[in-house]
């Protein structure tokens, strides 16, 4: 993080800002007529919410969206707060933890840009998304990618990390396809659509988060100095993003809306193992963490 310290500390900060402003007025606040019937482009009847900020959405949508606020404010903000804290101390873990953490706002507000109807706060989420992507960057190009390999105990569970990785792939491989396949070969409308005009979070899973889930496990099964970094970054980010989906489930479930058992287990089981295997990397990169100008220098293959 030294190279990028200074607009990394700034977007960071407006992130934090924005986020809890953002979250603050998601979960509390009010107004509106309350829920009504919704007739969509698909002729499908859909619950609207009727109420404050997501007043357009549906009870499904906002169901979701109040537990994302809260995991984020609660959780989110926090862990973004203490790992820049640590990432300016000079900590490895935190500066893994920080571009874990910034992964998980860029995905949570890239869904919230593209997938909420349109409401006051929408520029506030795309400040979000621009503020997280360029600061994710420029967290990802402060690590000297040869030497991640030196920064982890050899004894790591390379094949347990990588292993994972892989099944969260194919695991939302599996659960989309399986949703979007009817829609395809029968003509029928996906499951899920609602009021929405296609399956935002589908396409960015598909199109984001598998491909880059089987590229870390398999780089950091083979021992590539990428997959170190990709593999802590996608680990990180799965238990925020995991805990929040298992927090959606419940407060879905709470609302009664209607889920897969499917989701219902897998989405919970999956946030279990990411959390084993954020234990398993925290604890096995290395003990020196704060590292020293001459041995950043030494790296970087810089003498005096």
């Amino acid at each position: 993080m030294r190279k990028y310290k200074r607009p990394i500390n700034i977007l960071v900060l407006c992130v934090i800002a924005l986020a809890f402003f953002a979250c603050a007025f998601g979960l509390f606040s009010s107004g509106g007529s309350g829920q009504y019937d919704f007739k969509s482009i698909n002729n499908e009847i859909v619950k609207i919410y009727g109420e404050g900020i997501y007043k357009n959405d549906s009870v499904s949508g906002v169901a979701q969206a109040k537990a994302s606020d809260f995991v984020t404010l609660t959780i989110g903000i926090p862990l973004l707060m203490a790992s820049l804290y640590f990432a300016n101390k000079g900590s490895f873990r935190g500066e893994l933890m920080l571009t874990g953490t910034l992964g998980y706002f860029l995905y949570t507000y890239m869904s919230y840009t593209f997938l909420l109807t349109y409401n006051p706060l929408f520029i506030v989420y795309v400040t979000i998304m621009s503020a997280c992507l360029y600061a994710f960057i420029l967290c990802f190009m402060s690590f000297e990618i040869e030497t991640m390999p030196e920064m982890f105990n050899a004894k790591m569970p390379i094949k347990f990390l990588g292993g994972f990785q892989i099944a969260v792939g194919l695991a939302l491989c599996l659960m989309w396809f399986g949703r979007i396949a009817p829609s395809i070969f029968l003509g029928s409308i996906p499951a899920g659509l609602e009021n929405y005009t296609t399956l935002v979070i589908q396409g960015m899973d598909l199109g984001i988060v598998m491909p880059a889930a089987f590229l870390s496990g398999i780089l950091i099964i083979k021992r590539k100095p990428i997959g170190y970094l990709l593999s802590s970054a996608i680990i990180i980010k799965g238990v925020t993003m995991l805990t929040c989906i298992s927090a959606m489930i419940v407060n879905m479930a709470l609302k009664g809306v209607d889920m897969s058992l499917v989701e219902i287990l897998v989405f919970p089981m999956l946030n279990l193992l990411a959390i084993i295997c954020l234990i398993l990397l925290l604890k096995n990169t290395s003990k020196d963490e704060n590292i020293s100008n001459t041995e950043l220098n030494r790296r970087m293959g810089i003498h005096a």
